[in-house]
């Protein structure tokens, strides 16, 4: 077999997806470890969601509602907008791939921000379109720089805000000053995959962009069920965006995007305010209990508008990564990001975030840090 392989395609890296958690456990000679690495809701889903899955296990012999019709209702009901501005994805990650096979074609310029999800400047590369990434400054998106960046042939400017993997979020002047400068023939993709957990000063209005966009740029706003709503495993999101951008996401999304499991629990966690609430409050309570911890033993930790955050450990990430491991702790390192001495964290239970400050401690005293 000879292949004939287009250089755009030859020249993208697969994304790197992590070991699974009992593997990790076979390699290192560990049992009963705990996760705290993927941004992930220590809680798991609502029991509403969980339910309402079981009630849809004798339903798998027929087709998905192909237009999910009652999650895009529940949605219209819960953010405003109408049934013709949201688009449901699997996972918003698909979004994302709509829009660029939507609006990129070879040579058309797209502007991210370094670092941030991979996605956006893979699917680019697909797509032959030309990445433009311009690096964080002081760990928030350099909006001046990415301003002097747009050109005539830029279509897409991905924002992920807050920021994955810093956890900073943008002033909200600042983000709505940005935005009126924008020429009106490029879109910005904000992806708000942690708004939940964003303080509500912060917020943009979703409505107001979407709608009021005469002489200005498109804006698309990506939500998910897998942060806050505790549901990774099923992949689903959504965008809010002006009519015109959805009908033209509509033309590339495949059929039946969307699985029954994933519309079922969607809209169950959807309808559980309560658990949301509990959610957000669990979250706040487990960041300050854990930056606290960490502070006490000798690390500097960042502040954060999500349910992970940035903790230098001063001393080399990665050494402190496998340490961890051989605890049955596992952490995120950073130093594939530029961050040498930094680790990335997520909230846990109460028991698993005692166990993180507990091995936290143990390590950085045999790697003599902090």
């Amino acid at each position: 077999m000879k292949l004939d392989i287009p250089e755009n395609i030859e020249a993208i890296k697969p994304y790197p997806p992590g070991k699974p958690q009992e593997e990790l456990e076979r390699e290192y000679g560990i049992t009963d470890s705990i996760k705290l690495a993927s941004n992930e809701n220590a809680w798991g889903p609502s029991p509403k969601a969980v339910e309402a899955l079981r009630g849809e296990l004798a339903n798998l012999h027929r087709y998905p509602d192909g237009s999910c019709y009652y999650l895009v209702e529940a949605l219209v009901g819960k953010t405003g907008a109408t049934s013709s501005e949201i688009v449901i994805g699997n996972g918003s990650n698909e979004i994302i791939e709509f829009l660029v096979k939507a609006f990129v074609t070879e040579g058309d310029e797209v502007i991210s921000s370094h670092p941030s999800f991979l996605m956006y400047q893979k699917f680019v590369q697909v797509r032959g379109g030309v990445n433009h990434v311009i690096p964080l400054a002081g760990m928030h998106h350099d909006l001046g720089a990415i301003e002097a960046k747009i050109t005539s042939k830029t279509k897409l400017i991905f924002i992920d805000n807050p920021n994955n993997p810093t956890g900073t979020a943008l002033g909200l002047k600042e983000l709505q000053d940005f935005l009126a400068r924008v020429p009106e023939h490029v879109i910005v993709v904000l992806d708000e995959a942690y708004v939940d957990f964003m303080k509500a000063e912060l917020h943009l209005d979703p409505l107001d962009c979407i709608r009021n966009n005469s002489g200005r740029p498109g804006v698309v706003f990506l939500r998910t069920f897998s942060k806050v709503y505790g549901l990774p495993g099923l992949r689903v999101g959504f965008g809010l965006m002006p009519a015109e951008i959805a009908i033209c996401l509509h033309k590339v999304r495949q059929p039946f995007n969307i699985n029954q499991m994933g519309q079922a629990g969607a809209l169950a966690a959807l309808e559980d305010e309560e658990y949301y609430n509990l959610t957000l409050q669990r979250t706040k309570d487990g960041i300050a209990y854990l930056s606290a911890g960490a502070s006490e033993l000798g690390c500097k930790c960042y502040p954060t508008e999500t349910n992970f955050f940035l903790i230098d450990v001063q001393g080399n990430a990665d050494k402190l990564y496998k340490a961890m491991l051989y605890e049955g702790v596992i952490v995120r390192s950073m130093s594939a990001y530029g961050f040498a001495n930094f680790i990335r964290i997520t909230v846990g239970t109460n028991e698993e975030n005692d166990r993180f400050l507990k091995s936290l401690k143990k390590c950085l005293s045999e790697l003599a840090y902090a």
